[in-house]
């Protein structure tokens, strides 16, 4: 498969700048408030170069320069949201998956329009990964986006997430084999 150099943000992530993600800590609980999505929408992709140096110091691989993946979003702790540019297809088509800061992996979505239902269900990228499905509440604002830009049904959060470790079980395996 030829990778594409397509770095045009596709509209559904641009949707999602305009958005203000909920964010608040419990202090007696000593845990994120129900109703959080830790994620920072980006504007545009991260640019070559700084992709580039991402997968490299991340991995500690110097031959790897990138190509495969287009980082949209991140976390508060620096964990990022990427496509992986896997299949055949528009970016919309490729799948999202998570890169934390301390070096958790996982499929997050088998592709963009049903990150959006994950995100519409309340759950992020790291609490998919980290958490799970159940760790969400629904948000009608990320709804509306996910109804308007997705392309598919609506899907709940375990559906997504189901779907994607489904299709991607050896992620995780694929990210240590890029590791130095």
């Amino acid at each position: 498969m030829e990778i594409t150099d397509d770095r045009t943000f596709p509209a559904a992530l641009s949707a999602l700048s305009g958005i203000h993600f909920p964010w608040e800590y419990d202090e007696k609980a000593d845990e994120p408030s129900p109703g959080n999505i830790d994620y920072e929408p980006y504007d545009e992709f991260e640019p070559a170069g700084d992709t580039t140096d991402w997968i490299r110091s991340w991995t500690g691989n110097k031959d790897l320069d990138g190509t495969e993946v287009r980082l949209f979003g991140k976390d508060g702790s620096g964990g990022l949201a990427v496509l992986w540019l896997v299949r055949e297809g528009p970016l919309t088509a490729q799948p999202v998956m998570f890169f934390g800061s301390e070096g958790e992996v996982g499929p997050v979505a088998t592709n963009l329009g049903e990150f959006l239902w994950l995100l519409a269900g309340g759950v992020g990228p790291q609490e998919a990964v980290e958490f799970g499905a159940d760790s969400g509440v629904p948000n009608e604002e990320l709804r509306a986006v996910a109804e308007k830009y997705s392309g598919t049904e609506p899907l709940t959060p375990a559906e997504v997430l189901a779907r994607a470790q489904a299709e991607f079980p050896d992620f995780a395996e694929k990210v240590e084999s890029w590791c130095r």
